[in-house]
């Protein structure tokens, strides 16, 4: 590709990385510096105005710029983020240290739990934020602040189903329209009161730690804030890559907000009475009903990238076998990354509504938000160090050194949002909580289930060897019989010689694999051995970003000596019914319980592959664990 041409697509990518990666860290000028000088913030004097500001600055500086920008998005599986492709790196990083390994995975899962929980309250945050704005233009809208949030919201999960792909392309020159337009009020800010640039200093966030101690510390869990929507950055670089998503920040987002932070502190050093709302008091008078609504639309693009990575969250942890199977939607047949999953939707969309009338004010969920992202943010840094340790191959005292910077931050703004919990940390926390035992219950009773299945099977080589003895009746076609154990007989193939008496020409038993790499290369789709006795052992492989498209893959086969008429094959399948037992090597009862109940409500193995209604046997089996 020529010069030209790169450049050109170059620019596209960060455009669009403007409007889906920075939507959440975009629209925090919305509530961050109301939350430090707010109800439960430090008295905004001129001293603490510079010293917030530095803190704000600084941060954006270490925590996006530094270490997500420079340090985390190296650690990329295959070109994919995120912190479900993090972690199975780490744990591939990690394979040679077992107890380790262990580590990471319920640090990995945690992280990602405390994301849903992050999910829930970045959009009710977010929109109550914007539509707040009608309480500075026109006090006596306020009770309609409320009401029309949640009409926001549904609306926004409503269009979920018909996808994202056609308003997507608006996102990018939408979010570019708010990024200019809040870079223009804080202009207006600072001319005004252009002392506030001594804040870019160090020594102002320094001193006002200094002069406020322990205040300080608890103001830090309004700062991080101003941060909220990192994961972001990492979780859509197999979308836009690395370098679209630097340019888009640096010359772009990190200027146009830091003007906005600073234009707002200008405005409170000039009128302390700002501090209500400084965001929409910067804003002109004629301006304001325009400004709520770009900020509204520019919260609801920021919503729905929340709402898209928890999408996608679901769809890796499902192929990860951390969550149960679930109807996945392809909204777009022209890129593949546009998913829908019903069922996470209207429980997301319950969640946030909850939260929207529960919390009533974004200043109420100020003091919830935060905790889940820094939760995340720390376990980020731990995954990423080991990787770093282990793949990278640094040094320990290279590793020690690094740790010890970034955690030192990630640490404080955990630390300064624990006091939070009695004010309403605890919803996001008890939401990440529910989801870590949902995917630690639900992999701890698959790996039961598939425990129980393997005693209770017959090997597969003697029974090959006694059909040369005893032969079965032969029906022409191929039979595929789905297994988890290729060195055992499927129950599947059991149930059907012992009922219909008979054996297909040729028996395929197929294992599906996923992979820890978002994709499967082509020399890893399959693998086949011949067993005799028209038996043949087939693995397929898909990486924990595609869709396990079990005909497709079969096709593929065909090219490698093992051909598929998908009209002459017929899938034989067991289904499971789980049924709590008394082990003493098994899970508590209320667990067993919860992973049946799951097991009940999972999608079927047969629709989760794709394989046709028309070509399938189920035979149905019961499994105690």
């Amino acid at each position: 590709m020529s010069a030209a041409p790169q450049k050109r697509r170059l620019a596209a990518l960060a455009l669009g990385a403007v409007g889906v990666v920075y939507g959440d860290i975009g629209t925090s000028p919305l509530y961050t510096l109301k939350e430090v000088f707010g109800a439960h913030g430090v008295p905004a004097s001129a001293a603490n105005v510079l010293g917030a500001l530095s803190l704000v600055f600084w941060s954006l500086i270490i925590v996006v710029s530094i270490k997500y920008l420079l340090f985390i998005m190296r650690a990329d599986n295959r070109g994919e983020g995120g912190i479900m492709a993090l972690l199975a790196l780490a744990q591939r990083s990690a394979r040679h240290v077992p107890r380790l390994r262990m580590s990471l995975i319920a640090l990995g899962l945690f992280g990602a739990a405390l994301f849903y929980g992050d999910g829930v309250i970045t959009p009710a945050i977010s929109v109550l934020s914007a539509v707040e704005g009608l309480k500075v233009a026109a006090p006596a809208l306020e009770r309609w602040v409320v009401p029309i949030t949640i009409g926001v919201i549904v609306g926004l999960f409503w269009l979920q189903k018909h996808g994202t792909h056609r308003i997507g392309a608006v996102f990018g020159p939408v979010c570019a329209v708010w990024f200019l337009s809040i870079a223009g009020l804080g202009v207006l800010g600072i001319a005004r009161n252009p002392e506030v640039l001594l804040a870019l200093s160090p020594r102002y966030g320094v001193d006002f730690f200094l002069r406020n101690q322990a205040e300080a510390f608890f103001a830090l869990g309004a700062v991080v804030l101003a941060v909220t929507g990192t994961e972001a950055l990492y979780a859509d670089m197999g979308h836009f890559g690395k370098r679209p998503i630097q340019l888009a920040w640096f010359n772009f987002v990190l200027p146009a907000l830091v003007l906005n932070y600073f234009g707002q502190g200008a405005l409170i050093l000039h009128d302390p009475a700002a501090v209500a709302n400084p965001f929409y008091h910067l804003v002109p008078r004629f301006m304001l009903y325009p400004m709520i609504a770009l900020a509204t639309a520019a919260t609801v693009i920021a919503s729905q990238a929340v709402i898209s990575g928890a999408f996608s969250m679901t769809r890796e942890a499902m192929q990860l076998g951390y969550m149960p199977r679930m109807p996945v939607v392809h909204t777009s047949r022209e890129m593949a990354g546009q998913i829908f999953v019903p069922w996470i939707n209207r429980v997301l969309l319950v969640l946030i509504v909850a939260a929207v009338l529960g919390f009533r004010s974004s200043d109420n969920l100020g003091a919830a938000y935060g905790i889940a992202v820094t939760g995340t943010m720390v376990i980020t840094t731990l995954l990423a160090l080991v990787v770093a340790r282990y793949q990278w191959r640094w040094r320990l005292p290279a590793v020690l050194a690094t740790g010890a910077c970034l955690l030192t931050v990630d640490l404080g703004f955990f630390s300064a949002n624990l006091v939070k919990v009695e004010h309403g940390g605890w919803f996001p926390l008890a939401l990440g909580l529910g989801v870590f035992v949902a995917m630690t219950t639900w992999r701890r009773g698959r790996e039961l289930v598939v425990r129980e299945i393997r005693q209770g099977g017959l090997a597969l080589a003697p029974f090959i060897r006694n059909l040369a003895d005893h032969p079965a009746t032969r029906v022409p076609g191929t039979a595929v019989f789905l297994t988890a154990n290729p060195e055992s007989i499927p129950s599947s193939l059991l149930h059907n010689l012992k009922h219909n008496k008979v054996l297909h020409e040729r028996n395929v038993l197929l294992t599906v694999e996923t992979l820890d790499t978002p994709r499967a290369e082509p020399a890893e789709w399959f693998e086949w051995t011949a067993l005799g006795e028209g038996f043949i052992r087939l693995r397929l492989r898909f990486g924990f970003g595609e869709d396990p498209d079990v005909p497709l893959r079969l096709a593929q086969c065909g090219h490698d000596g093992l051909p598929f008429d998908m009209m002459d094959t017929t899938f034989f399948l067991s289904r499971e019914t789980v049924v709590p037992g008394r082990h003493a090597h098994g899970m508590a009862a209320w667990r067993d319980r919860l992973f049946a109940f799951m097991a009940h409500n999972a999608l079927s193995a047969t629709a989760f592959f794709r394989i046709p209604g028309n070509r399938r046997i189920e035979l149905g089996s019961e499994v105690e664990i």
